[in-house]
């Protein structure tokens, strides 16, 4: 069960060309602001800019700083600029090593790559997923079961990774941009985490972490429709397994925050024991991002 756990972000990117069984698809969360500007790279999926929005302090986040994305393996060369005109210096790759194997991110020469991953590789376990949904041996409460269990796990399992990428993350003087392979799942969690440390309220980063629904609407549709018209190859797989996969939801970030609460007490013992960052380090950072 653990095996599959870790590996069932990693489908997303596989289904696009699968189909399953024609049924109506559930309506997902989406977010309410988008306060940062809208900025459109081509060939990369749920490319934002996370600024323009009030903490509970009342101070604004700098736009500029952080960026993120799904992965950079179709970054078109024409498309360097772009990034070099927002002022990237640094990639931070949350994704394994076999997704980083598959799909590599193009890059210019001269950027900054660093890769983290929060969870350990174990081998073909994409293979052996990709098997087991195409049976119909994985359904959409299965998938909704690993997805919460996957974000529990990611949060606690590897709290070393967690701090690093954090670190790396706030102590740049560059902007940064951190991504995984749809942008949503892994980034949405640090996106969530530099957005608590920042002392940004619980509405605020919900909010936030739903864009990863609206910016990604168009491609996942498009993905469901396929999988809707193509139904007859591959008959035993459940649509709910691919929605659930699809899409972002509170209660997976809810996971996420319950599983640090029950852990550490509270998410402010979180910041501090496991992230290391004491409460001075913790405004210092808030200064450093916040106007």
């Amino acid at each position: 069960m653990k095996q599959l756990i870790k590996i069932s972000l990693l489908l997303v990117a596989v289904f696009c060309v699968f189909s399953c069984k024609t049924q109506d698809f559930a309506q997902p969360e989406y977010g309410g602001n988008e306060a940062g500007k809208t900025i459109k790279i081509k060939k990369v999926n749920n490319f934002r800019t996370v600024g323009n929005i009030k903490n509970s302090e009342g101070r604004i986040l700098k736009e500029g700083k952080f960026y993120r994305s799904g992965h950079l393996h179709k970054l078109k060369k024409n498309s360097f600029k772009e990034l070099e005109s927002l002022g990237i210096k640094e990639i931070v790759d949350l994704r394994n090593s076999k997704e980083i194997s598959d799909k590599p991110d193009r890059l210019p020469t001269d950027m900054v790559y660093k890769k983290y991953s929060a969870f350990n590789d174990e081998g073909d376990q994409l293979t052996q997923a990709k098997k087991l949904v195409l049976k119909g041996k994985v359904n959409g409460s299965d998938a909704d079961k690993r997805m919460i269990d996957f974000y529990r796990e990611y949060v606690t399992e590897n709290p070393e990774v967690i701090r690093t990428i954090i670190t790396e993350i706030l102590e740049s003087d560059q902007p940064v941009l951190y991504h995984c392979t749809a942008g949503k799942d892994r980034t949405g969690i640090i996106t969530a985490l530099i957005l608590t440390i920042l002392k940004f309220d619980k509405a605020t980063i919900y909010n936030d972490y739903l864009l990863s629904n609206n910016y990604r609407k168009e491609l996942v549709l498009k993905r469901l429709n396929l999988a809707d018209n193509l139904h007859f190859l591959y008959p035993k797989m459940d649509v709910k397994v691919l929605e659930k996969l699809s899409w972002v939801e509170t209660a997976y970030l809810d996971a996420a925050f319950d599983e640090i609460n029950n852990k550490y007490g509270s998410i402010d013992a979180y910041v501090q024991q496991v992230l290391g960052i004491s409460e001075d380090k913790r405004e210092e950072y808030i200064k450093k991002f916040t106007n």
